[in-house]
Protein backbone atom coordinates (compact mmCIF):
# COMPACT_ATOMS: atom_id res chain seq x y z
CA UNK A 1 0.00 0.00 0.00
CA UNK A 2 1.62 3.22 -0.81
CA UNK A 3 2.20 5.48 2.20
CA UNK A 4 1.97 9.44 2.47
CA UNK A 5 4.63 10.02 5.36
CA UNK A 6 4.21 13.91 6.42
CA UNK A 7 7.60 14.98 8.07
CA UNK A 8 11.02 14.11 7.52
CA UNK A 9 14.21 16.09 7.97
CA UNK A 10 16.19 15.18 4.92
CA UNK A 11 18.31 18.29 4.29
CA UNK A 12 18.53 18.32 7.64
CA UNK A 13 20.55 14.52 7.47
CA UNK A 14 21.82 15.85 4.83
CA UNK A 15 23.25 18.72 5.56
CA UNK A 16 24.31 18.96 9.26
CA UNK A 17 24.55 15.14 9.92
CA UNK A 18 26.39 15.09 6.32
CA UNK A 19 24.40 11.28 5.07
CA UNK A 20 24.37 11.21 1.53
CA UNK A 21 20.95 9.62 1.34
CA UNK A 22 21.53 7.59 -2.04
CA UNK A 23 23.50 5.42 -0.54
CA UNK A 24 22.09 2.16 1.13
CA UNK A 25 21.46 2.36 5.04
CA UNK A 26 24.00 -0.34 5.75
CA UNK A 27 26.40 1.95 4.26
CA UNK A 28 25.81 5.30 5.73
CA UNK A 29 25.63 3.61 9.04
CA UNK A 30 28.81 1.97 8.36
CA UNK A 31 30.61 5.18 7.66
CA UNK A 32 29.16 6.30 11.14
CA UNK A 33 30.70 3.80 13.04
CA UNK A 34 32.68 5.07 16.07
CA UNK A 35 31.30 8.26 15.32
CA UNK A 36 29.58 10.16 18.48
CA UNK A 37 29.00 13.66 17.67
CA UNK A 38 25.20 12.48 17.12
CA UNK A 39 23.25 10.68 19.50
CA UNK A 40 21.81 8.03 16.70
CA UNK A 41 25.54 7.97 14.20
CA UNK A 42 25.76 4.33 13.12
CA UNK A 43 21.69 3.83 13.66
CA UNK A 44 19.80 5.97 11.10
CA UNK A 45 16.16 4.09 9.53
CA UNK A 46 16.33 6.88 6.34
CA UNK A 47 17.26 6.32 3.06
CA UNK A 48 16.11 6.82 -0.55
CA UNK A 49 16.80 3.04 -0.97
CA UNK A 50 14.72 2.51 2.53
CA UNK A 51 11.79 4.53 1.33
CA UNK A 52 11.02 2.69 -1.97
CA UNK A 53 11.30 -0.53 -0.24
CA UNK A 54 8.61 0.16 2.38
CA UNK A 55 6.41 2.39 -1.28
CA UNK A 56 6.54 5.30 0.80
CA UNK A 57 6.09 7.74 -2.46
CA UNK A 58 5.45 10.91 -1.22
CA UNK A 59 6.76 12.79 1.83
CA UNK A 60 6.67 16.30 3.83
CA UNK A 61 10.47 17.24 3.74
CA UNK A 62 11.71 19.90 5.59
CA UNK A 63 13.73 22.96 6.05
CA UNK A 64 14.61 23.71 9.77
CA UNK A 65 16.99 26.23 10.93
CA UNK A 66 16.51 27.80 14.27
CA UNK A 67 17.55 30.86 15.64
CA UNK A 68 18.74 30.98 18.90
CA UNK A 69 19.23 34.43 21.33
CA UNK A 70 22.08 35.01 23.67
CA UNK A 71 21.57 32.95 26.54
CA UNK A 72 19.34 30.67 24.88
CA UNK A 73 20.95 26.87 25.38
CA UNK A 74 19.27 24.94 22.57
CA UNK A 75 21.25 24.33 19.43
CA UNK A 76 20.89 26.63 16.49
CA UNK A 77 21.90 30.04 14.86
CA UNK A 78 23.15 33.01 16.19
CA UNK A 79 20.90 35.86 13.74
CA UNK A 80 18.52 34.94 11.48
CA UNK A 81 20.20 35.81 8.50
CA UNK A 82 22.33 32.59 9.55
CA UNK A 83 19.57 30.41 9.59
CA UNK A 84 18.07 31.39 6.15
CA UNK A 85 21.23 30.87 4.87
CA UNK A 86 21.14 27.54 6.08
CA UNK A 87 17.74 26.41 4.60
CA UNK A 88 19.42 28.02 1.26
CA UNK A 89 21.92 25.34 1.56
CA UNK A 90 19.18 22.77 2.46
CA UNK A 91 16.93 23.70 -0.50
CA UNK A 92 20.01 23.58 -2.87
CA UNK A 93 20.65 19.96 -1.87
CA UNK A 94 17.01 19.30 -2.80
CA UNK A 95 17.40 20.76 -5.72
CA UNK A 96 20.19 18.69 -6.60
CA UNK A 97 18.58 15.43 -5.79
CA UNK A 98 15.91 16.51 -8.08
CA UNK A 99 18.85 16.85 -11.02
CA UNK A 100 19.75 13.40 -9.39
CA UNK A 101 16.26 12.01 -10.51
CA UNK A 102 15.98 10.91 -6.70
CA UNK A 103 13.22 13.29 -5.69
CA UNK A 104 10.65 15.73 -7.56
CA UNK A 105 9.00 18.25 -5.90
CA UNK A 106 4.90 18.76 -5.14
CA UNK A 107 3.59 21.88 -5.09
CA UNK A 108 -0.13 21.72 -6.47
CA UNK A 109 -2.38 19.73 -7.50
CA UNK A 110 -1.02 19.17 -11.08
CA UNK A 111 2.08 18.01 -9.86
CA UNK A 112 0.47 16.06 -7.15
CA UNK A 113 -1.54 14.24 -9.40
CA UNK A 114 0.92 13.39 -11.92
CA UNK A 115 3.27 12.04 -9.15
CA UNK A 116 0.35 10.27 -8.08
CA UNK A 117 0.03 8.23 -11.41
CA UNK A 118 3.58 8.07 -11.73
CA UNK A 119 3.81 6.16 -8.63
CA UNK A 120 1.90 3.70 -9.39
CA UNK A 121 2.80 3.05 -12.39
CA UNK A 122 4.34 -1.12 -12.71
CA UNK A 123 8.10 0.26 -12.70
CA UNK A 124 10.05 -1.21 -10.03
CA UNK A 125 9.86 0.58 -6.99
CA UNK A 126 13.84 1.04 -6.57
CA UNK A 127 13.87 3.05 -9.89
CA UNK A 128 11.15 5.32 -8.53
CA UNK A 129 11.50 9.07 -8.34
CA UNK A 130 10.28 9.96 -4.50
CA UNK A 131 7.83 13.03 -4.57
CA UNK A 132 8.38 15.65 -1.79
CA UNK A 133 6.30 18.70 -0.75
CA UNK A 134 8.32 21.27 1.35
CA UNK A 135 7.98 22.47 4.84
CA UNK A 136 9.53 24.71 6.84
CA UNK A 137 9.81 23.64 10.55
CA UNK A 138 10.07 26.95 13.01
CA UNK A 139 10.01 29.78 11.46
CA UNK A 140 12.78 31.78 12.77
CA UNK A 141 15.06 31.82 9.59
CA UNK A 142 12.15 33.97 7.77
CA UNK A 143 14.32 37.23 8.15
CA UNK A 144 10.93 39.33 7.53
CA UNK A 145 7.46 38.52 6.32
CA UNK A 146 8.62 39.55 3.16
CA UNK A 147 10.17 36.61 3.45
CA UNK A 148 7.51 34.29 2.95
CA UNK A 149 6.79 34.93 -0.47
CA UNK A 150 10.17 34.74 -1.65
CA UNK A 151 9.75 30.85 -0.02
CA UNK A 152 6.24 30.33 -1.91
CA UNK A 153 8.21 31.05 -4.58
CA UNK A 154 10.64 28.14 -4.81
CA UNK A 155 7.93 25.70 -3.63
CA UNK A 156 7.64 26.06 0.28
CA UNK A 157 4.00 24.89 0.81
CA UNK A 158 3.85 24.27 4.80
CA UNK A 159 5.22 26.78 7.54
CA UNK A 160 5.33 26.00 11.06
CA UNK A 161 5.82 28.69 13.22
CA UNK A 162 7.67 27.54 15.62
CA UNK A 163 10.00 24.31 17.27
CA UNK A 164 11.39 24.26 20.33
CA UNK A 165 11.67 26.84 22.57
CA UNK A 166 10.98 30.31 22.21
CA UNK A 167 10.95 31.38 18.65
CA UNK A 168 11.05 34.85 16.91
CA UNK A 169 7.26 34.17 15.59
CA UNK A 170 5.59 31.95 18.23
CA UNK A 171 7.10 29.76 21.17
CA UNK A 172 7.20 26.23 20.80
CA UNK A 173 7.83 23.00 22.55
CA UNK A 174 8.77 23.65 26.46
CA UNK A 175 7.95 27.60 26.28
CA UNK A 176 4.97 29.34 26.72
CA UNK A 177 3.15 32.47 25.84
CA UNK A 178 1.03 33.78 22.61
CA UNK A 179 2.25 35.00 19.46
CA UNK A 180 3.47 38.43 19.25
CA UNK A 181 2.72 40.53 16.32
CA UNK A 182 4.96 39.43 13.69
CA UNK A 183 3.55 35.91 14.58
CA UNK A 184 0.31 37.05 13.65
CA UNK A 185 1.25 38.58 10.83
CA UNK A 186 3.14 35.72 9.55
CA UNK A 187 -0.44 33.65 9.99
CA UNK A 188 -1.92 36.68 7.66
CA UNK A 189 0.47 35.95 5.26
CA UNK A 190 0.27 32.37 5.43
CA UNK A 191 -3.56 32.57 4.78
CA UNK A 192 -3.02 35.19 1.77
CA UNK A 193 -0.97 32.81 0.22
CA UNK A 194 -2.30 29.52 0.76
CA UNK A 195 0.48 28.18 2.72
CA UNK A 196 -0.63 25.32 5.40
CA UNK A 197 -0.57 25.75 9.25
CA UNK A 198 1.22 23.42 10.47
CA UNK A 199 0.22 23.77 14.43
CA UNK A 200 3.09 21.02 15.45
CA UNK A 201 5.30 22.40 17.82
CA UNK A 202 3.01 25.51 18.97
CA UNK A 203 3.03 25.82 22.68
CA UNK A 204 -0.54 25.67 24.15
CA UNK A 205 -1.01 29.36 24.37
CA UNK A 206 0.11 29.74 21.01
CA UNK A 207 -2.06 26.76 19.48
CA UNK A 208 -5.15 28.05 20.80
CA UNK A 209 -4.36 31.72 18.92
CA UNK A 210 -3.17 30.64 16.10
CA UNK A 211 -6.81 28.59 16.13
CA UNK A 212 -8.58 31.79 16.40
CA UNK A 213 -6.38 33.91 14.10
CA UNK A 214 -5.82 31.64 11.08
CA UNK A 215 -8.61 30.96 8.87
CA UNK A 216 -6.78 28.45 5.91
CA UNK A 217 -5.78 24.91 5.63
CA UNK A 218 -3.75 23.38 8.70
CA UNK A 219 -2.51 20.38 10.00
CA UNK A 220 -0.49 18.50 12.58
CA UNK A 221 2.11 16.99 10.63
CA UNK A 222 3.75 14.72 13.35
CA UNK A 223 1.74 15.06 16.65
CA UNK A 224 1.15 11.93 19.35
CA UNK A 225 -1.89 12.29 22.10
CA UNK A 226 -1.01 13.70 25.25
CA UNK A 227 -3.33 11.26 27.14
CA UNK A 228 -0.54 8.63 26.59
CA UNK A 229 2.40 10.95 27.35
CA UNK A 230 1.82 13.99 29.35
CA UNK A 231 4.01 16.54 27.95
CA UNK A 232 3.43 20.03 26.17
CA UNK A 233 4.40 18.56 22.74
CA UNK A 234 1.56 15.99 22.42
CA UNK A 235 -1.80 17.61 22.43
CA UNK A 236 -4.61 17.21 24.70
CA UNK A 237 -8.39 15.23 23.46
CA UNK A 238 -9.66 18.98 23.75
CA UNK A 239 -6.70 20.10 20.83
CA UNK A 240 -7.13 17.46 18.70
CA UNK A 241 -10.83 17.57 19.05
CA UNK A 242 -10.63 21.48 17.60
CA UNK A 243 -8.51 19.67 14.71
CA UNK A 244 -11.15 17.70 13.82
CA UNK A 245 -13.66 20.38 13.84
CA UNK A 246 -11.03 22.25 10.93
CA UNK A 247 -10.91 19.36 9.05
CA UNK A 248 -6.89 18.81 9.75
CA UNK A 249 -5.61 15.63 9.59
CA UNK A 250 -2.90 14.67 12.50
CA UNK A 251 0.44 12.72 11.52
CA UNK A 252 1.70 10.26 14.30
CA UNK A 253 4.72 10.47 15.18
CA UNK A 254 7.13 7.66 15.69
CA UNK A 255 9.77 9.06 18.45
CA UNK A 256 9.98 6.98 21.23
CA UNK A 257 9.66 9.69 24.43
CA UNK A 258 6.43 10.85 22.37
CA UNK A 259 5.10 7.12 22.50
CA UNK A 260 5.91 5.61 26.12
CA UNK A 261 5.85 8.27 29.31
CA UNK A 262 8.87 8.37 31.29
CA UNK A 263 11.32 8.41 28.62
CA UNK A 264 14.99 9.26 29.46
CA UNK A 265 16.69 10.51 26.38
CA UNK A 266 19.89 8.77 25.89
CA UNK A 267 19.35 6.08 28.81
CA UNK A 268 15.64 4.46 28.19
CA UNK A 269 15.78 2.10 25.63
CA UNK A 270 12.92 0.90 23.28
CA UNK A 271 12.61 -2.66 23.98
CA UNK A 272 12.77 -1.82 28.08
CA UNK A 273 10.55 0.47 27.86
CA UNK A 274 8.47 -1.97 26.01
CA UNK A 275 7.61 0.97 22.89
CA UNK A 276 6.93 -0.83 19.85
CA UNK A 277 4.68 -0.26 16.94
CA UNK A 278 1.54 -1.15 18.67
CA UNK A 279 1.67 2.20 20.89
CA UNK A 280 1.83 4.15 17.35
CA UNK A 281 -1.21 2.34 16.64
CA UNK A 282 -2.71 3.57 20.22
CA UNK A 283 -2.72 7.08 19.63
CA UNK A 284 -3.89 6.51 15.72
CA UNK A 285 -7.10 4.52 17.35
CA UNK A 286 -7.20 7.65 20.12
CA UNK A 287 -7.85 9.78 17.42
CA UNK A 288 -9.78 7.80 15.30
CA UNK A 289 -12.45 7.06 18.82
CA UNK A 290 -12.10 10.95 19.24
CA UNK A 291 -13.25 11.76 15.78
CA UNK A 292 -15.46 8.77 15.49
CA UNK A 293 -14.21 8.01 12.03
CA UNK A 294 -10.53 7.12 10.52
CA UNK A 295 -10.61 10.81 8.20
CA UNK A 296 -8.18 12.54 10.84
CA UNK A 297 -4.96 10.97 11.51
CA UNK A 298 -2.54 9.28 9.70
CA UNK A 299 1.47 9.26 9.26
CA UNK A 300 3.95 12.14 10.02
CA UNK A 301 7.16 9.68 11.47
CA UNK A 302 9.94 12.45 11.87
CA UNK A 303 12.14 9.07 11.52
CA UNK A 304 15.29 11.34 11.03
CA UNK A 305 14.45 13.90 13.28
CA UNK A 306 17.72 13.81 14.94
CA UNK A 307 17.33 10.40 16.59
CA UNK A 308 17.58 6.32 15.15
CA UNK A 309 17.24 3.31 16.27
CA UNK A 310 18.13 3.95 19.83
CA UNK A 311 14.65 6.22 19.63
CA UNK A 312 12.54 4.08 17.19
CA UNK A 313 9.97 0.91 18.28
CA UNK A 314 12.08 -1.52 18.46
CA UNK A 315 10.24 -3.49 15.81
CA UNK A 316 10.94 -1.35 13.50
CA UNK A 317 14.60 -1.50 11.36
CA UNK A 318 14.31 0.81 8.84
CA UNK A 319 11.68 3.33 7.79
CA UNK A 320 10.03 0.61 5.24
CA UNK A 321 8.64 -1.40 8.00
CA UNK A 322 6.21 1.18 8.09
CA UNK A 323 4.22 -0.70 6.01
CA UNK A 324 3.93 -3.16 9.17
CA UNK A 325 1.31 -0.25 10.74
CA UNK A 326 -1.62 -1.04 8.41
CA UNK A 327 -1.24 -5.14 9.19
CA UNK A 328 -0.99 -4.12 12.98
CA UNK A 329 -4.23 -2.14 12.15
CA UNK A 330 -6.17 -4.57 10.20
CA UNK A 331 -5.58 -6.73 13.72
CA UNK A 332 -7.35 -3.96 15.61
CA UNK A 333 -10.01 -4.03 13.39
CA UNK A 334 -9.87 -1.90 10.74
CA UNK A 335 -11.30 -1.92 7.09
CA UNK A 336 -9.01 -1.89 4.06
CA UNK A 337 -10.97 1.57 3.49
CA UNK A 338 -9.90 2.99 6.71
CA UNK A 339 -6.10 1.62 6.80
CA UNK A 340 -6.34 3.12 3.12
CA UNK A 341 -7.33 6.58 4.71
CA UNK A 342 -4.40 6.59 7.37
CA UNK A 343 -1.58 4.97 5.00
CA UNK A 344 -2.43 7.82 2.12
CA UNK A 345 -6.01 8.71 1.58
CA UNK A 346 -6.20 11.41 4.48
CA UNK A 347 -3.28 13.23 3.21
CA UNK A 348 -4.41 13.21 -0.24
CA UNK A 349 -7.70 14.37 0.53
CA UNK A 350 -6.97 17.13 3.02
CA UNK A 351 -3.61 18.32 0.08
CA UNK A 352 -6.65 17.96 -3.20
CA UNK A 353 -9.07 20.43 -0.78
CA UNK A 354 -6.23 22.85 0.27
CA UNK A 355 -5.13 22.98 -3.51
CA UNK A 356 -8.16 23.02 -5.32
Amino acid sequence: MLIIDAHLDLAMNAMEWNRDLRQPLDEIRKRESGMNDKPDRGKGVVSFDELRKGNIGLVVATQIARYVAPNNPLPGWNSPEQAWAQTQAQLAWYRAMEEEGELMQVKDIRSLEIHLAYWENEKENEKKTIGYILSLEGADSLITIGYVERAYEYGLRAIGPAHYGPGRYANGTNAMGQMNEQGLRLLNEMERLNIILDVTHLCDDAFWQAIDHFHGHLWASHNNCRAFVNHNRQFSDDQIKILIERDAVIGAALDAWMLVPNWVRGQSMPIEMNCDLEKVIDNIDHICQLAGNADHVAIGSDLDGAFGKEQSPYDLETIADLQNVQLLLKKRGYSTADIGKIMHGNWLRFLRKAWK
